[in-house]
Formats: structure tokens, C-alpha cells, sequence
């Protein structure tokens, strides 16, 4: 059956507690951007409203099920990481200029960029205020992972050194930008239902692998999926500028001795103005039927596949039977 988690679970029983924690994670996680101050609460409360797929807190109270997953500290973890989610969307936004985001206005094309950096950093005083009740290790983590989320962001903005090659570049960006807080979710929702270390780090291992494996099919979800399905303006990091591995494969392959007149006309209309929307929307149709996507879906399924093989420590059953199919859902979706 397929739970309202979007997942599909042979385990009926699985699939109520999940549906039903995940219900109690929405309620705290409204109850934690609430504000006293009306423009904070609005700005706070826009991202949240826009619903989501709140796949991280998912992921949280999925791995609890290795343990004691009706542990209140799981549901306080689920909120943290959904709430340092929301936190870097705002900040992302005004970085790629995105006008749209879940499907409404980002908050910086409705309050402007300070406001909209400023709520992202409001998101994440209340994840600190929230992870602080968890006692020193889960702010350890908490820490490491921010950090981690700046530097993926740095090296991302900055661009890889000249001896360093673009594509591993990108994926450590991409390790860092989603995999991290990914693994994070998974590491704290093992790690507060009390399993063994063993299990926390086999979990940990399986979300920063699935995260890239997500990151990857996101590239091609943005060239390929309609932007009403998606909630997200097609071809936003072309314009931008922003690396995304199809762009970095075509312009590898360009570069080098199989690369085609096609393929370098390609770089060419990537490399032009893209600020009108019929030049994006050409640019975009152009590079979402060269090889370079399948060869990205590709990449993404590779890594997906890693990331279950992570999972073979764990006993056979339906908690390990549904982290596959929390990773076939990152990977094999439309939006």
C-alpha cells in the first residue's frame, strides 16, 4: 500500500505510525515558526504553508522505527531538520534569484532579499532553540551540519580550482548541500530511538549517499518536469549560472576530443543571455533532450543503488524494506 508519507509500505501498521508522527511533526514544526512579531510570522509561516514533502522528517521517524521510535526526542529531531530545511530554501532562493518555490511567490520576490535572509536566519535560531533540548551531541551534529551547508554553499558560488576537476567538484558540493542534512536526519532519528551505533552510522552512511542520488535527480527533474508539477521555474541555475551536472557534462564533453559542433552550439546558447524567458525556455528544451540527462539519471540511480547496498547491515524487514523505498521515491519522482 502507499501511505500518505508517499512511500509505498507492505506494512500497514508501519505505514499509520509513520502517517501519524508525521501528522504531530506538521503541528510542532507550525507551532516552531510561530512568531510574536507579525512580519516574522508571516515571512516564517510562508515556506511552511506551502506544504512540502517533508522528506527529511520522514526519514527521521523512519529510521526511529529501528528502535523506539515513539520516543518524543524523535519528533523534536523530525523538526529540526525540517526546520534547518526551510532555512537554507530561504537563503538558497535569493542566492539563484528563484522566483518560485513549492509553487508560490520565494519569499524574497514578496518581502525582498534582507527580509528573506533574515527569516532564513530566524529558521534557524528556532532549530538551534529546538536541538539545544536534545542535549550536546545532537548540537554537535547540528553544528557539523551547518557547517557543512555553508561550504557546500561557499564552494558552490566560488567554483572548483583550476586542477580540480568539475564533476567531482559538484558532487562534494552536492554531498554537502543535501547529503549532509539528509544524513542528518537519518542519523538523528536512529540515534534518539535509541540504536546501536552500528545502526546509527549504517543509516548515516545510507542518507548522505541518497542525498546525492536526490541532488542528481533534481538536475534532471528541472530540465524535464513541467514547472507546475514541480513548483519551480524550469532552468532557474541555467540562468543563474549555477553548475548542474548535465550543464558540467555537456561542457566536458564538448571540451574534448568526442565532442560535436552540436555540443559546443549547445555551450554556446548556455553561455548567452538567458534573462528573457523565451531564451531560457529554448536553452532549457535544447539540453533536456542531449545525452548528458540520461547520463545524469544514470548517475543518480548508481548512487541510489550505493546507497541501499549501505543498508545490508540492517535485519531484514519492513523498516529496511521501506528505507528502499524511501530511496526509489527520492530518485523516481516528477517533482
Amino acid at each position: 500500500m502507499t501511505s500518505t508519507t508517499g512511500i509505498p509500505l507492505a506494512d500497514p501498521e508501519l505505514a499509520d505510525r509513520l502517517t501519524a508522527r508525521l501528522a504531530l511533526v506538521e503541528e510542532r514544526l507550525r507551532d516552531a515558526v510561530a512568531h510574536a512579531d507579525a512580519l516574522a510570522d508571516t515571512a516564517s509561516r510562508h515556506l511552511v504553508n506551502a506544504g512540502g514533502k517533508r522528506l527529511r522528517p520522514l526519514l527521521t521517524l523512519l529510521t526511529a522505527e529501528l528502535g523506539d521510535g515513539a520516543r518524543r526526542e524523535v519528533l523534536d529531531a523530525a523538526v529540526v531538520v525540517e526546520l534547518t530545511h526551510l532555512a537554507t530554501l530561504y537563503h538558497d532562493d535569493v542566492m539563484d534569484s528563484a522566483p518560485v518555490r513549492r509553487g508560490a511567490p520565494s519569499a524574497h520576490e514578496v518581502w525582498g532579499n534582507s527580509v528573506a535572509i533574515l527569516t532564513g536566519d530566524l529558521l534557524f535560531a528556532r532549530a538551534s532553540s529546538t536541538v539545544a533540548g536534545l542535549g550536546p551531541e545532537a548540537v554537535r551534529i547540528q553544528s557539523a551540519t551547518f557547517e557543512r551547508l555553508c561550504l557546500g554553499q561557499l564552494h558552490e558560488t566560488v567554483g572548483p580550482r583550476p586542477d580540480e576537476d568539475p564533476v567531482e567538484h559538484y558532487l562534494q558540493v552536492l554531498a554537502d548541500k543535501t547529503g549532509s542534512l539528509i544524513a542528518t536526519s537519518a542519523r538523528l532519528g536512529a540515534m534518539f530511538a535509541g540504536c546501536p551505533p552500528q545502526v546509527v552510522a549504517t543509516v548515516t552512511a545510507f542518507g548522505e549517499r541518497i542525498g546525492t542520488a536526490f541532488q542528481l535527480a533534481d538536475d534532471v527533474i528541472d530540465l524535464t518536469s513541467d514547472g507546475s508539477v514541480t513548483g519551480k521555474t524550469p532552468g532557474t541555475d541555467l540562468r543563474e549560472g549555477v553548475p548542474t551536472m548535465p550543464a558540467l557534462l555537456l561542457r566536458a564533453r564538448a571540451a574534448g576530443p568526442d565532442g560535436t559542433d552540436d555540443d559546443r552550439a549547445l555551450v554556446a546558447m548556455l553561455d548567452a543571455d538567458l534573462s528573457g524567458d523565451a531564451a531560457l525556455e529554448r536553452a532549457v528544451a535544447a539540453l533536456a533532450v542531449h545525452p548528458v540527462v540520461e547520463k545524469t539519471r544514470a548517475l543518480s540511480v548508481e548512487q541510489t543503488r550505493a546507497a541501499v547496498d549501505e543498508l545490508a547491515p540492517l535485519p531484514e524487514g519492513p523498516v529496511k524494506e521501506a528505507l528502499v523505498s524511501f530511496a526509489d521515491l527520492l530518485v523516481h519522482r516528477a517533482s
